[in-house]
């Protein structure tokens, strides 16, 4: 088995998932964007794909996984003190899953940026509002 899109989408998820349930987070989890939003939500907002020609061959996969966290409404004190504490804890606790898109392959998160003002561009304009969310970028490569 390799890394492929399928896999670092679904360890994202899973990822995601697990961690909110260890840390007793009802976070909501999905794999693309969702219909509706409710905080806390994550989900998988894209991937690229970079590729590592380690001869004729032998091609090494680089994906990148941006997940976007959201936390709750605008960046007020509660919401800020949320994803400092969620980004905090998912940094130190996924350091040691680092098979967690493909067991042949290593991942890990590369970045956190926070998005103060993120307002969704697929939802309905009478259901868009701006939330306090957050970008992580996961790396696998394999």
């Amino acid at each position: 088995m390799s890394l492929t899109q399928a896999s670092a989408r679904a360890g994202a998820v899973a990822l995601l998932s697990t961690f909110a349930a260890d840390a007793g987070i009802r976070l909501q989890v999905y794999p693309g964007r969702p219909s509706k939003l409710s905080p806390p939500t994550a989900f998988v907002d894209g991937l690229r794909e970079t590729y590592d020609y380690r001869g004729p061959t032998l091609i090494g996969r680089v994906i990148t996984v941006d997940v976007i966290v959201i936390h709750g409404l605008y960046d007020s004190k509660d919401a800020a003190d949320a994803k400092d504490a969620f980004v905090d804890g998912f940094m130190e606790w996924q350091r040691t899953r680092y098979h967690a898109m493909d067991p042949n392959s290593v991942m890990g998160l590369v970045a956190a940026d926070d998005l103060p003002v993120y307002t969704p561009d697929w939802l309905p304009p009478d259901e868009t509002k701006t939330y306090y969310a957050t970008t992580l970028t996961l790396r696998g490569e394999g």
